[in-house]
């Protein structure tokens, strides 16, 4: 048996806090990813992969900054780009200043893809996140988010740390390691 008298007990305040937290994070994700999916035909993993080689320099990471980017494993990502090379939205290929690192490259049809499917998903994002919670408060949650991901998985804010701005697919300086 535990002994659970030392245990920071939440207040009702970060109860309340955590719980709409907690629900946001169920319900967002499904919202965001249903209009993609209706409109574009992608899932959201998929979109931010491709969302992230457009803002690359030369439209191309490697494949584990990608993963990170994108808030999932190489596995995963591995599994994505293989559906994508055969849609012919993206290469591999060995990373040219060390061949032990793979690259990703987005296709011409790749980045037509992510270009179609960036102004729905940007209207969704916009009606459901920013618009409600207008300029200010969004500087606050994107701090905040920022934040905690820093705790949560410090190689992904890593590359969110240094990754522009992803909310439209455009070329963009980002570093490229």
């Amino acid at each position: 048996m535990t002994d659970d008298s030392d245990v920071p007990w939440l207040s009702p305040s970060e109860v309340r806090s955590w719980v709409a937290l907690a629900a946001l994070m169920e319900v967002l994700p499904p919202a965001v990813s249903t209009q993609l999916k209706r409109d574009s035909k992608l899932n959201s993993f998929d979109y931010m992969v491709m969302a992230g080689l457009s803002e690359s320099p030369g439209s191309a990471a490697l494949m584990s900054d990608l993963a990170a980017f994108a808030a999932g494993s190489v596995s995963r990502l591995s599994h994505a780009l293989t559906r994508m090379e055969g849609q012919s939205w993206v290469l591999r290929r060995p990373f040219a200043e060390d061949g032990r690192h793979t690259e990703v490259l987005l296709t011409a049809a790749g980045r037509a893809v992510v270009e179609a499917a960036a102004p729905g998903h940007v209207r969704t994002v916009r009606r459901l996140v920013v618009d409600p919670l207008g300029p200010d408060k969004m500087k606050q949650l994107g701090d905040l988010a920022a934040e905690l991901l820093a705790v949560v998985d410090p190689a992904a804010f890593h590359i969110f740390d240094q990754h522009p701005d992803v909310t439209s697919p455009s070329p963009g300086p980002a570093p490229r390691r």
